[in-house]
């Protein structure tokens, strides 16, 4: 049986979300202006009327609903332990990318982050094991982690930076499964290096979008090569390059920092 790593970042992100979607909508029901007898009513007269049952209120509930879901998918019928079968990673404090970030502030786009992620967060940590990484994020424990197992590994997220990382992605969102070969997971490393990445506010070459990104590469058939182009792409600028590719990158093991093909 395979080991599963999770991005459990996705999961506590998307459990608090969920929680304070389902508030909003009680919220925005009970102070309907078309309907202003609502006034009266309660949380529990708004929630029978929207059909949202009282454990989607539960962030903790709603944690483990999700990572229940992925285990049955990545295990089932087999049984699983917590630490040895399957490891669940959350990003923590002092990550290196923000100290190295010149160009623009690294995740400088992120809006507030939702008021029960505190809980889920707890929930995970207590319930699921999961590890917090320190100085860096949970994708870089991931990838340093699928690296220690050459590969031989289930890596459970919809984040699509993940797939730089050679080995089987599960995206539990969509429940497909997607397998990564080493030159896909370069390809798809140097082809961001090119675009960026909006999400994390990393600017990459302005102008150049996926299209223009695979025409760049589409003669390219090593790494050393894709490096040469993306270094005349950004006309010459080793540096801009160098602080985006490090940004970009997924730790392979503990403290790597990304160097250029030699």
């Amino acid at each position: 049986m395979t080991n599963v790593l999770v991005d459990a970042d996705i999961i506590a992100y998307r459990a608090a979300f969920s929680v304070e979607s389902k508030e909003a909508k009680i919220k925005a029901w009970l102070t309907d202006e078309k309907f202003p007898e609502r006034a009266s009513l309660g949380f529990e007269d708004a929630r029978r009327a929207l059909r949202i049952k009282p454990e989607e209120f539960d962030p903790r509930k709603v944690t483990d609903d999700l990572c229940s879901s992925i285990m049955y998918d990545c295990f089932f019928p087999y049984e699983y332990e917590l630490g040895v079968d399957v490891f669940f990673y959350l990003t923590g404090s002092n990550n290196y990318r923000f100290d190295i970030a010149t160009i623009k502030p690294y995740k400088g786009n992120r809006g507030e982050k939702p008021v029960h992620l505190k809980d889920t967060r707890y929930q995970l940590q207590t319930r699921w094991l999961a590890e917090v990484v320190e100085g860096q994020e949970a994708d870089d424990a991931l990838g340093i982690k699928a690296t220690e197992l050459n590969g031989d590994c289930v890596i459970a997220s919809v984040d699509k930076d993940l797939l730089m990382i050679p080995g089987t992605h599960y995206n539990f969102v969509k429940q497909e499964w997607t397998e990564v070969s080493q030159e896909q997971g370069d390809y798809f490393f140097y082809k961001q290096l090119l675009t960026g990445d909006q999400v994390d506010n990393i600017q990459g070459v302005p102008g150049i979008g996926p299209k223009k990104a695979e025409k760049a590469y589409e003669r390219c058939t090593t790494v050393k090569e894709m490096y040469q182009k993306a270094l005349e792409m950004y006309k010459g600028d080793a540096d801009a390059l160098l602080e985006n590719a490090r940004l970009l990158w997924l730790r392979r093991y503990e403290g790597e920092m990304w160097e250029p093909p030699v």
